[in-house]
């Protein structure tokens, strides 16, 4: 037995009906699901103690406000204004041994071979520069060096 074309498109109309029902309720439910786990895990910013709102706290850090040292294509930046004013008074060579040592963390071994010299000439260079840049920084701190 077949349908007549208005009961096929009033089975149609009850179906979508049916869908449309279903599918708002379906929307509703994960809304309150999703609303419930906001309000159990979110916190308001009044909520919070000191602590916690200082821990949320960042600070930008700006190029300007550092030194920015090039070695070996590798810009090292230093944000100590004492230490970087000091790096300038050794010569390229000690300063870039120093950079790649302490700002990079490499070895001996490493700046050796980036630089071309053997390891005991890179520790000479090391150990005299951090003897210099004490001195240097002292008479910076203290004005006899400008």
């Amino acid at each position: 037995m077949e349908q007549s074309s208005s009961e096929k498109q009033l089975r149609i109309r009850k179906q979508f009906d049916s869908f449309c029902k279903t599918l708002l309720k379906n929307e509703m439910i994960d809304y309150e699901r999703a609303r419930s786990y906001r309000q159990k895990h979110e916190v308001s910013f009044s909520e919070l103690t000191q602590e916690e709102l200082s821990r949320l706290n960042t600070e930008d850090d700006y190029i300007a406000e550092s030194e920015v040292f090039r070695v070996l294509d590798y810009d090292i930046e230093v944000k100590d204004k004492l230490i970087s004013e000091a790096l300038k008074y050794l010569p390229e060579k000690k300063r870039n041994v120093i950079l790649l040592s302490f700002f990079l963390d490499m070895t001996d071994t490493e700046i050796a071979k980036h630089m071309n010299l053997v390891r005991s000439t890179i520790h000479h260079h090391r150990v005299s520069s951090l003897q210099a840049l004490k001195k240097i920084m002292e008479g910076i701190r203290n004005g006899e060096i400008k």
